[in-house]
């Protein structure tokens, strides 16, 4: 197969998640694609092919498992196929929805970098159980009195479903660490993505980390599923956001990523996502 290894939501010519795109006229079998995920190591590897209607069949793997959605790797994939087909908006079939995502080539940046720009699937929150808020903060060794109560625990959805925690202090952001095994088991059985550790340091700028135990990788260097959902769940809350927030998240890796996400007035409507791509060697 052949990849292509590109960092999405990266910060210019640096930083960025990256991820895996293999783009062929077949999907390969499921075996093999997860070989291929588990092998690269990367949070994701997408893997499209045309179909009839001139969209395109999309799949994402993480180094552990299927996952029905990934904004990193679609980000990715945008510009994949923006550098195979010409600027544009594409069309993608997912195992349980339909969205588009736009590739763009940057004309004002050097080193080839792309943007692009995802239309998540529906979004959905609702307030997270007594039992399972308990649980995620004795995980990450937090207390109640670390949330900032202007934004109460969540499950939250744009594609994929994550738990949310939303801290007033940074400094408890930055010191984030958790069991891996524990995370994992928590994560699948309760059917998530990852969770979602965030601090508001405005009401239009936050900073977020993403344990994504579940899917085999520690932390998520940037990820464009939870940006959706978290949009999402701000315009459900009545959240000041002014129409688009700006997300880093990364920084506290060492790999920094910048994510934009645009939230439209309806309730249950997509996110849009947007980024910065660039093409790593192999």
């Amino acid at each position: 197969m052949d990849v292509q290894h590109i960092a999405a939501f990266s910060d210019g010519p640096h930083g960025g998640n990256p991820a895996g795109v293999v783009i062929g006229e077949h999907l390969p079998d499921n075996a093999q694609m997860q070989q291929l995920a588990a092998t690269l190591g990367y949070s994701e590897t997408v893997f499209a092919a045309p179909v009839a209607d001139g969209a395109w069949r999309v799949r994402y793997f993480s180094p552990a498992d299927e996952v029905p959605f990934c904004g990193h790797a679609t980000i990715a994939l945008g510009a994949a196929l923006a550098r195979q087909h010409g600027d544009g908006t594409f069309a993608l079939v997912l195992n349980a929805a339909r969205i588009t995502v736009e590739g763009r080539r940057d004309p004002q940046a050097a080193d080839g970098l792309m943007q692009a720009a995802l239309q998540s699937p529906p979004t959905r929150s609702q307030p997270l159980d007594a039992a399972s808020t308990a649980q995620t903060l004795a995980l990450f060794g937090l207390a109640e009195a670390d949330l900032d109560p202007r934004l109460p625990p969540a499950r939250i959805h744009g594609g994929a479903d994550h738990f949310l925690l939303a801290l007033r202090d940074r400094t408890r952001l930055s010191a984030m660490h958790y069991d891996f095994e524990a995370g994992r088991e928590l994560m699948q059985r309760a059917g998530l993505a990852t969770i979602v550790l965030a601090h508001a340091e405005t009401p239009q700028r936050f900073h977020v980390r993403n344990p994504f135990a579940g899917g085999g990788v520690y932390e998520d260097p940037a990820t464009g599923a939870a940006a959706a959902a978290l949009g999402g769940y701000l315009r459900d809350r009545g959240w000041p956001h002014g129409g688009s927030i700006a997300i880093t998240q990364g920084e506290d890796m060492g790999v920094l990523c910048r994510l934009q996400a645009d939230i439209g007035p309806n309730a249950g409507e997509s996110v849009r996502v947007r980024g910065t791509a660039r093409m790593m060697a192999a």
